[in-house]
């Protein structure tokens, strides 16, 4: 209630300036206020209490006149000494009041505004999100008026409806292929257009918000570019919907950029959907990524700061929801674990406490997921600026709370009563958290990729040179010896056949005329025709080659074959295998870096495998044996980045099977048993292997060796 700062403002007479504006806006039966700065074009949400205290502010009175009245009309809710004064300083600092201050107090607001800036400069991470304004829109929205209205009304929405509703069904009827186009999506030769989708794609989403904004009658006076982890991206600022009293309208201009976004990704889907293989069918599939990852994992989630944080924000009625969260877990921080009674709670009613608490956390650790994420993707790429991202987030997050938190323990007036226990209590909890991390052992595991093989399988080679020319026998079909499998062509075939068919009529006519002559070299042209019969006959089998059937009974698997028609194949070339059905293996590509628990006395204790496309249903592996040599052929070429895998490959190498990096092999049986999977050859996936428990200090400790070992 009393601050020892108080005697610096209490004999000011101070007010808002004239040119301030005030909006209403209602929550949870609450009247709060908005004041609105046209000039900066600032926007700041008051509570009812301290809009009471502001409005009495007037340059005949003083701030000590007013807080008095304020504490006669509403003893229990007008702010107290301290919160007037942040209050006072806040709005001094936004240039949003007038007043004529002695030096004295405005060297006590100076080191208000030193402090703020130190607080801003603790939060360093903001680096990955910083923005740079460009320019102003609000002639162009002005201009574009007319079309803005027809897009924001109810024909509108219709024809949005109809189009969005169409692609969902495209979406639905080729979503085989939509999953399968998805393993190439961070392939490096996509990489240009994902990201030229991206910048497309989220400034047509901003300007969705800048055109619902100024629908409802707000200004949009900011646009520019935001480094999303050093990735330029557009940006514009529709914070004048704040200011809407209607929350319909605040909740439209939130949505608007995912609307857009949508009608935006129905588009791409009808083009992806009626063009063949290229450059525009892969730029519409990435459009149509973008606009449901990122819709999904930022804007449309409410537990970061953008669209799906400002509708849940309005659909909850609560304003300011991130800050009162943490208001609200702060309170039970103080009030149950340090013991300070005189906390007050920023929520009115257990369901809104709960609801603060819940988020709070959720958005906490969402946050770290996120961020760590983040880290570890830049790390794998581009070392120092993980480096660097890591220690400003560590120094950031968690050096400079400690030492406030420390500071607060031994230094804060409200602790003056309970600080022994307060201190007592954080040790204790400390000790703990210690304990927790470097002492109690935690499950732990690897991933590694790995491919579904058959436990018996022969190779088809092409037993003559040709060129693919009709897939006879589709991949996946059951065959039996003998079965035609492939066509094979070869012009040069019948050049050869006729060019030996003729010399050998002349050999023939050259013998003739030596029996009828009674010369001696007729033994000499027998030997010649001997061979070229011999050339005929292997020119014959070779004829029989071009059609490859199966060598012995099984499963024919041919992967794309049937797309590489006119391909020529030399002769030894892989065009498929003919596998057993009935008996599967998981390959396993283990790194160097966890090639030590393969040879580690406890070993690898379980193994998982979770298939691409049934990831919600794992394999129990069994029986696995660790092949003790280092390789560097893939046992499959879908693991590599050729075939969509993630594992790097060597670019001189057109099978995309050579490793640029060499890995150990770990072979298991396959137990399922009573699962109704369909188990393929060459299917990939994921495989978990479960090793010994470790403290999670370790854990994380080996983490940050391996990448700091890939660099």
């Amino acid at each position: 209630m009393f601050s020892e700062h108080w005697y610096r403002v209490a004999n000011q007479r101070v007010a808002l300036r004239l040119g301030v504006r005030t909006r209403r806006q209602r929550f949870r039966g609450e009247t709060w206020r908005v004041l609105y700065d046209p000039f900066a074009h600032n926007f700041y949400r008051i509570r009812p209490a301290a809009y009471a205290f502001i409005a009495r502010l007037s340059p005949d009175r003083t701030v000590e006149d007013v807080w008095n009245e304020c504490l006669e009309d509403m003893p229990g809710e007008a702010p107290g000494q301290g919160e007037v004064i942040q209050l006072l300083a806040q709005l001094y600092l936004s240039n949003l009041l007038q007043l004529d201050l002695p030096p004295d107090a405005i060297q006590f607001f100076e080191r208000y505004r030193k402090r703020k800036q130190k607080e801003r400069a603790s939060y360093l991470s903001y680096i990955m999100f910083a923005r740079f304004p460009l320019f102003d829109p609000e002639d162009v929205l002005n201009r574009t008026k007319a079309y803005i209205r027809m897009m924001f009304s109810l024909p509108g929405f219709l024809i949005w409806l109809v189009i969005v509703l169409g692609a969902v069904k495209v979406a639905i009827d080729n979503a085989g292929v939509l999953a399968d186009q998805s393993q190439g999506v961070l392939a490096p030769g996509n990489l240009f257009l994902l990201y030229i989708s991206l910048v497309f794609i989220k400034g047509l989403h901003e300007f969705g918000h800048a055109f619902a904004c100024k629908r409802y009658g707000g200004e949009v006076h900011t646009m520019g570019i935001m480094l999303m982890i050093f990735t330029p991206i557009p940006y514009v600022d529709a914070t004048a919907s704040w200011a809407f009293r209607q929350r319909r309208k605040r909740i439209l201009v939130a949505c608007s950029g995912m609307i857009v976004e949508l009608f935006v990704a129905a588009i791409a889907t009808y083009i992806w959907a009626n063009t063949g293989p290229g450059n525009l069918n892969a730029l519409c599939y990435n459009l149509m990524f973008i606009a449901s990852v990122s819709t999904l994992l930022f804007n449309a989630n409410p537990l970061l700061r953008y669209d799906g944080y400002y509708i849940l924000s309005d659909l909850l009625d609560i304003p300011n929801l991130s800050q009162r969260a943490q208001q609200q877990l702060r309170y039970w921080a103080q009030r149950f674990i340090l013991g300070r009674r005189s906390s007050v709670s920023p929520s009115k009613t257990k369901g809104e406490a709960a609801t603060l608490g819940i988020y709070g956390v959720l958005s906490g650790l969402y946050r770290l997921v996120v961020f760590a994420g983040i880290i570890l993707f830049v790390s794998k790429r581009f070392l120092l600026a993980g480096i660097i991202m890591a220690a400003i987030c560590v120094i950031s997050w968690l050096l400079v709370p400690v030492f406030k938190y420390i500071h607060y323990l031994f230094t804060d007036p409200s602790l003056e009563r309970n600080r022994f226990r307060a201190i007592a209590v954080s040790a204790a909890l400390a000790i703990l958290f210690g304990f927790l991390i470097g002492v109690v052992p935690f499950p732990s595991s690897f991933v590694s990729p790995g491919v579904m093989l058959s436990r018996q399988m022969t190779e088809v080679p092409a037993r003559t040179n040709g060129a693919i020319q009709q897939l006879v026998t589709s991949s996946g079909t059951l065959v039996a010896p003998g079965h035609s499998l492939v066509h094979l062509t070869d012009p040069e075939w019948e050049y050869l056949w006729k060019d030996e068919q003729a010399l050998r009529k002349h050999t023939l006519a050259l013998r003739r005329r030596s029996l009828n002559e009674g010369a001696a070299d007729v033994s000499v042209i027998d030997e010649h025709l001997q061979l070229m019969d011999r050339r005929l006959a292997r020119l014959e089998e070779d004829r029989r080659q071009l059609n490859v059937r199966a060598p012995l009974n099984g499963m024919w698997v041919a992967g794309a074959l049937d797309d590489l028609k006119g391909m020529r194949v030399e002769r030894g070339g892989i065009l498929g295998y003919v596998i057993d059905p009935d008996e599967f293996i998981a390959v396993a590509v283990i790194s160097q870096d966890e090639a030590r628990w393969l040879f580690d006395e406890s070993g690898i204790h379980r193994g998982r495998f979770r298939l691409r496309g049934s990831a919600s249903e794992p394999l129990e592996l069994v029986d696995w044996q660790v092949i003790p040599a280092e390789q560097l052929r893939l046992p499959s070429p879908a693991l590599g980045w050729q075939g969509g895998g993630e594992i790097a490959v060597s670019p001189k190498d057109s099978q995309g099977i050579t490793a640029m990096q060499s890995f150990f092999e770990v072979r298991a049986r396959v137990d399922a048993e009573g699962r109704d999977l369909a188990l393929m050859h060459g299917r990939t996936g994921r495989i978990r292997f479960r090793i010994s428990p470790e403290p999670i200090w370790r854990q994380v400790y080996r983490r940050i060796r391996q990448i700091l070992s890939d660099d």
